[in-house]
């Protein structure tokens, strides 16, 4: 058997490069947070070859004094922690000590620094892990780090790296999203000479959304909610997308932990069941989101690239996603997202806002049309089943819905219907143009919400089965079935643990009668063992409760009359989420006045 040995410290460092560097985006994030970490207002970045070449990061923080360059390259030095109970409340972004080292370790390195009040800079290099000694040098106040010819002397990973124009595309995103973190911060970020960005520290909240459009495009804010919600030492802001301004990639989704860009099933499960409901098959929201939490809250130690953290109380930050997102696409009614302005909304007693369109309001409507009814409600058979599974008292009212009347001459944010197309589409006019609804996906949506807003507190009814189905589970999930039976039973699923690994289902919601029982079962259990909530029993009533809808909106193909198709609009703007149908396609679009003249050339 060989013997067992100290490694050497350049073989350490080298070892630690491989945890943390995977290629020049990964150098530049170490050296860019070390730059933030040293309280920098302005970050430039100057790259050549992809990275290849050169990594050159120049701040204007803090500095390092003299007697500490050579610690600031050994491993596992820093000034960021002393203690456990430090690291038990991490504040910065980096803590670990290994960055410089590590790559130090694989590269030809230099660093020159000058600390605030010193009268000059000194300079130290390191050549593949061999330290030289510090001399003076020229350098304002801050510091710069070189990194020349990376991976020189560790050809397997040299021949890792991708082509110059793709390693300079993930530095380009890295940068990006480091923008995104700290928008008080200046970056600049240029190739091969080259200036390619400038990010100008933002001092209000309209240049910070402005650095949020330059990332994430200009449409960005005027298809966004603006969200800053605290609740339970918890605090989340920023902006998400609206459902229609989706994405075929999740390409544009940014989540901050305390400043920290992460990735985490916990916030991803959240945020995609916040949309669900709203959302089109196959597509992604887009966002730009922070948590505040207190740092002791959250682990940020259990990655050695900090992509990822462990909260402490993982439901808590879940339900606190889930219901923050939840309430404010919730908020989103058609007819108020037409303008790039923004105007406050209440939820939850919190502000939120949302792009406004007309100085009318949702729920007041023009004198004439007040006395109008919406005689389109769903169907016998739907609501006879909706009654037969929650009670006869609990069958929502749909039709006939009487709307309030509003000040003369004002014009509701959906305008006056004025003609039907093809009896598929209501065309109408509103303050800014055209508006086009697809009639039976508005009034899919609207009756798919009352059906929902119908259930709650009504007493769901269940069905115990004619022989107790015994189903293999995880031992995880089993506890899980035990120590969530009561708010199981709530919503009609009775499920006992049998053994080590299995449960009994004896009882299932009548609502979900024919549904594959064993696999419902694992998929509830699942997500309770991971996430302490499920609402997957809810998800199945929606699509159940969604299809009834469907089949009991109007259909294409039915001729409304003018009084009709007002009435569809009014219940639009007063009906949560009726920008989009059940199934997250668009309910409605606006044509601009300016977007019309385009179509016919009008003023060339």
């Amino acid at each position: 058997m060989p013997v067992i040995r100290l490694l050497p410290p350049e073989l350490i460092n080298q070892i630690a490069a491989g945890e943390v560097i995977e290629r020049p985006s990964s150098v530049v994030k170490e050296l860019v947070e070390n730059s933030l970490d040293a309280g920098a207002s302005r970050i430039e970045v100057d790259i050549e070859a992809g990275g290849a070449r050169l990594i050159r990061v120049r701040d204007d923080g803090g500095g390092i004094h003299l007697d500490e360059l050579p610690l600031a390259v050994a491993s596992h030095a820093t000034s960021k922690i002393g203690s456990f109970d430090d690291l038990e409340h991490v504040a910065s972004m980096g803590f670990r000590g290994e960055a410089l080292a590590s790559v130090s370790s694989v590269s030809r390195f230099a660093l020159t620094s000058r600390v605030r009040g010193e009268e000059g800079a000194f300079r130290i290099e390191v050549d593949g892990g061999k330290l030289q000694a510090a001399r003076p040098a020229q350098h304002p106040q801050g510091t710069s780090v070189e990194v020349h010819d990376l991976f020189y002397n560790v050809p397997a990973r040299r021949k890792f790296m991708r082509a110059e124009r793709t390693e300079f595309a993930h530095i380009d995103d890295l940068l990006k999203s480091l923008a995104l973190a700290r928008d008080s911060v200046e970056f600049r970020l240029s190739h091969n000479g080259k200036p390619v960005r400038v990010w100008k520290a933002a001092r209000d909240e309209q240049a910070a959304l402005q650095r949020v459009a330059e990332v994430l495009g200009e449409e960005f804010p005027a298809q966004s909610l603006r969200i800053d919600h605290a609740m339970a030492g918890l605090r989340l802001s920023g902006w998400v997308g609206l459902p229609t301004a989706s994405r075929a990639q999740a390409d544009s989704q940014y989540f901050y932990v305390n400043g920290r860009l992460v990735r985490d099933r916990i916030v991803a499960h959240a945020v995609r069941q916040a949309y669900a409901d709203v959302l089109f098959h196959g597509r992604h929201a887009a966002f730009v989101l922070y948590l505040e939490l207190d740092p002791a809250g959250v682990d940020v130690n259990v990655h050695p690239a900090k992509h990822e953290v462990r909260f402490r109380e993982q439901r808590l930050v879940h339900d606190f996603l889930f219901r923050t997102l939840h309430e404010a696409l919730a908020q989103t009614r058609a007819g108020l997202n037409t303008l790039p302005t923004t105007a406050p909304m209440s939820v939850s007693g919190e502000s939120y806002a949302v792009p406004a369109s007309s100085p009318s309001s949702a729920s007041a409507w023009p004198s004439q049309f007040s006395q109008n009814r919406l005689s389109l409600g769903v169907r016998d058979a739907p609501l006879a089943g909706y009654a037969a599974l929650f009670g006869e008292s609990s069958a929502p009212s749909v039709a006939h819905v009487p709307m309030p009347a509003m000040e003369e001459g004002e014009t509701p944010p959906l305008g006056f219907a004025i003609a039907q197309l093809k009896s598929i589409f209501v065309l109408a006019e509103n303050a800014h143009g055209l508006v086009l609804v697809d009639m039976h996906a508005a009034h899919e949506r609207i009756t798919y919400e009352k059906l929902k807003s119908g259930r709650v507190g009504s007493n769901l009814r269940s069905q115990m089965l004619l022989v107790p189905l015994s189903v293999a589970v995880s031992a995880k999930e089993a506890a899980a079935a035990e120590e969530h039976a009561e708010a199981l039973a709530e919503w009609g699923l009775e499920l006992s643990r049998s053994g080590p690994a299995t449960i009994v289902v004896r009882r299932i919601p009548a609502l979900l009668e024919g549904a594959d029982v064993g696999q419902l079962s694992r998929d509830v259990l699942s997500e309770l063992a991971q996430h302490g909530s499920s609402r997957r029993l809810q998800e199945l009533e929606n699509e159940l409760l969604s299809t009834m809808a469907c089949h009991g909106s109007v259909r294409a193909g039915r001729r409304l009359t003018i009084p009709e198709m007002n009435a569809l609009l009014r219940e639009m703007e007063a009906t949560e989420r009726s920008g989009q149908c059940n199934h997250g396609r668009p309910t409605w679009v606006q044509l601009s006045v300016a977007e019309l003249d385009k179509l016919f050339m009008r003023g060339r």
